[in-house]
Parts: structure tokens; sequence; C-alpha cells
């Protein structure tokens, strides 16, 4: 995105929030690249008027299986990104607005991202993205030829005008289930055969990625034709997933933690934004290791909002925890394993039943119910987290997805404001998922030993997210 030319400088400069309002931008040229800015004087509904910053471009929009683009325009506030963007439709001199639920008779795009606008849980790459969805629901333009009728079949009289080449890129009606995992090795492999197992797919891609480490058993796919897989060393093969699922590491003979890790983030430079381009109404699913770093580095790789990209995190010990408790302890509740994948991960249970038809809160913590716990981690101990075993974890999590089941899982997730955490810091939470992705559940007060858990991994994985080049 163009932001050296002087006009430009000048006015970004004036932003109270400079440096985070640049990286935003770069963001959205990285997921948007036609979507460009500019300089203007935006005019309030008092009179007053402002030198702001405004993004102009046109939007790809899926209609009648024909594709559009829809010109747009993003006036940026003095407060971006903590205030949401004036959104217009811009039409063209052979284009009328039809008002409808998302556009008032003036253009004034209208959505719930802009209602419930939140930062950093909300971003303009989300905005845009919600847009294109609405619209291929409801489209805000028509041809002023017909006559001002609002009958939406009428885009077609200037599809030649507005069509997108095939080569470029396009956002498609979520008709099928397509699942994606990226990544060879034997979690690869386990994710793939619990996929099938386990969930309702009309189509799974395996991409065996090139540059990682744990590439292999795509081959034997190939050779025994599975129904319904697909075997691909292309990212684009990946396009419109409903689920993107990423189990490629990177591992290098670095001797430093932090340049191992590094390696795994160089990887991911290269394919995260590609996914998220290819895929935008995707929910991405890190199953990478480590998993909250490399959860937090696809998310700020992505640009999708913190909703849509998850890690496999503590699900696994989550359930497991959850049947230790039912049959071997006889509490019938649920429980999750919260925090870092580490020696610093924490359980905490539910105040409501396993049959229980009430959304589930975490209950509070108590001296009462640690020791509790603390036999059920105990009894847990002898079991590993084997390929197999993460694999059927990672399938689960895809199930509640796809069936839009809003179910409560522990995955790694945004957990800036829960719980009093301040730091951007990705860490396992109990998270209702469906097909939006996830909603976390309300933050509570912990035991203090807990709460220290917590604590020094939020310090820790801050500390190592400081040392990596993103």
């Amino acid at each position: 995105m163009e932001l050296s030319s002087e006009k430009i400088q000048k006015i970004l400069s004036k932003y109270k929030f400079h440096d985070v309002a640049v990286e935003e931008l770069q963001k959205i040229h990285r997921i948007f690249p036609g979507i460009s800015p500019f300089t203007g004087t935006y005019t309030f509904s008092d009179g007053t008027q402002k030198d702001l910053l405004k993004l102009i471009g046109n939007i790809p929009v899926k209609y009648e299986g024909h594709s559009y683009n829809f010109p747009i325009q993003l006036w940026l506030m003095d407060s971006f990104p903590f205030t949401p963007p004036i959104c217009l439709v811009r039409p063209t001199p052979s284009m009328v607005i039809r008002e409808g639920k998302h556009v008032d008779p003036r253009g004034r795009i209208h959505l719930p991202g802009l209602h419930n606008w939140d930062y950093p849980k909300s971003s303009v790459v989300g905005l845009l993205n919600e847009m294109i969805a609405k619209f291929e629901e409801d489209p805000p333009l028509s041809s002023k030829t017909t006559g001002g009728s609002k009958d939406p079949q009428e885009l077609l009289a200037f599809v030649s005008n507005l069509q997108i080449n095939d080569g470029g890129i396009s956002h498609h009606h979520q008709t099928i289930n397509k699942v994606s995992v990226i990544g060879g090795g034997d979690l690869g492999m386990a994710s793939v055969m619990s996929i099938l197992a386990k969930c309702k797919v009309d189509k799974l891609v395996f991409i065996d990625v090139a540059e990682s480490s744990t590439k292999g058993g795509s081959t034997d796919l190939e050779i025994f034709r599975m129904p319904k897989v697909e075997v691909s060393r292309d990212l684009s093969a990946s396009a419109g997933s409903t689920v993107v699922l990423v189990t490629a590491n990177a591992w290098s003979s670095e001797q430093s933690y932090v340049s191992v890790v590094q390696t795994n983030v160089d990887l991911f430079r290269r394919i995260i934004p590609n996914l998220a381009r290819l895929s935008p109404n995707a929910v991405m699913l890190i199953a990478s290791q480590p998993v909250d770093i490399m959860t937090h580095v696809a998310w700020r790789q992505s640009g999708l909002p913190p909703t849509r990209v998850i890690g496999a995190g503590c699900n696994l010990d989550s359930e497991r925890l959850t049947q230790v408790l039912d049959i071997n302890l006889n509490t019938h509740k649920l429980a999750w394993v919260i925090g870092e994948l580490s020696d610093n991960k924490v359980a905490v249970i539910s105040n409501t039943g396993l049959n229980s038809s009430v959304q589930p809160e975490i209950a509070a913590g108590s001296s009462a119910a640690k020791p509790l716990l603390d036999r059920a981690f105990e009894m847990m101990k002898s079991r590993g987290q084997r390929s197999w075993s993460v694999g059927l974890s990672v399938a689960d999590i895809t199930n509640s997805i796809l069936t839009n089941k809003m179910k409560t899982h522990s995955v790694s997730t945004l957990a800036q404001g829960w719980g009093g955490i301040g730091a951007e810091v990705f860490l396992s939470l109990p998270c209702i998922l469906g097909s939006n992705g996830s909603t976390r559940l309300a933050g509570v007060s912990l035991v203090q030993e807990d709460d220290s858990k917590l604590r020094n991994s939020v310090t820790s994985l801050t500390n190592l997210m400081s040392q990596l080049r993103l």
C-alpha cells in the first residue's frame, strides 16, 4: 500500500494511533491489494470538516453465478483503528444505489461489524469480508438502465463491465463443506483420516507444503484414491474452504528455541496470507507448534478477525479432563484446561451439568474444587499427545464449526481482555464454536496459584513474541 506520498504522510502524522494505523493499513493491503489510500476532506453532519485518509477500491462479490466489482469508499477517522470507518458505496455513472437492509439511500453502509466495532477484535479486513458476504445476499447496486427497478437480476445488465477475471480473487457462497489440511507428516495424515471419519465433508484437500519438515504421506493418499480427497501441492486448491487446518511445521537445526520458532514463523509468512485470501470466510485452525505462538502469528499474518483464527490448544486435555471427572470421579460436569499448552496450564470446571441445556459458564475458582481438579489432572498424566489423538481433537473442533454445533471447546484464542489480561496474547480459553468461529465464555477469578500460572504464561509468551520477526 502506497503510504509514502507527502500528502498521505502529512495527514497520517495527525492520527492519534499512528503506528497501529499504519500496521492496519499494511494488513489491508496484503489481503485486499486493490484497496488504495487517498487524502480528502470529510464533511460531518454538523457542517464541520476534517482532512482524513480514505480507502477507495472495489470488493469482489459473487451473485447468481457471476462476479462483480462493487466500488466502495471508507473514511478513516483520526482515532482509527479504535474508531470504525465511515463506509459508503460509490456507484459509477452506470449504476444506482439499491436501498436495503445494509445500505441507505445515500450509499452509507450499515453492518453489525460497524455497530459492534471493538478493536483489536474488529478490523477493516474483517469488515470488508462481512461486506462481501452481505452484498452477496443483497447487492447494493443495480444498473441505471433499469428504470429504478429493485430486481437484483438486473445486475447482469452490466456484468461485462464489472466481472472479475478468472485469475483474480473470487468469493463464493459456502455451498459445500470443504476442509483444507495444510502440511504433511503424521499429524496431517491423522487429521485427514479423523476428519473423514468424524465430519460430513463434501471435499477435503490435503496440501503437502514443500517447505515443511513434516511433509510426506500424500503419495499414499494419491495411490489409494480416498473418496472426496484431493491431494495437491498448490495452496490455490484450498480456495473456498469452510475450515483451513494448518499442521505444517518447519523445524530447523538452529540451536536456540527462538531461532527454531522463527523458522516456523517464516514458513507461515509464505502461506498464511495466501490461505486467508483464498478462503476469506473460513475459520483457520492452527495445530502447528508451539500452538499458542503460531496461532497468534497466523492471526497477525492473515488479517482475519480473532474469532476466526483459533488453535487446537488445550482441547484434547479438556476432553480428557471432562471424561475423567465424569467417569472416574462421578462429577458429571464439563471442565476445561485453559492457559498455555505447557506446565502452566490450569483446570476450570463448569457450573452446569453435562446434559444441561443452559449455556455453560465457568465456575469461579474455589479452594473446594481445586483438590478434585488436581486429582483429575494427576489421573491424566500417563496420557501423551500422539499424532492420532491430536488428529481426533482437531476433527472434533472441525465438526463443531461445520455443523454450527455451538459446543464449548478450550481453544487457543486472543485472550486480551479476559480475566484482566491486558497483553495481546493467545491462550486456550473455553470458547463456543460454530460456523462463524469462536465466542469466549466470560472470564472469572481464579485461585491464586492458578492465576499466577496464567500470568506467568502471559509474560513468557509476550516475551517470545517480541523476539520474533513477523
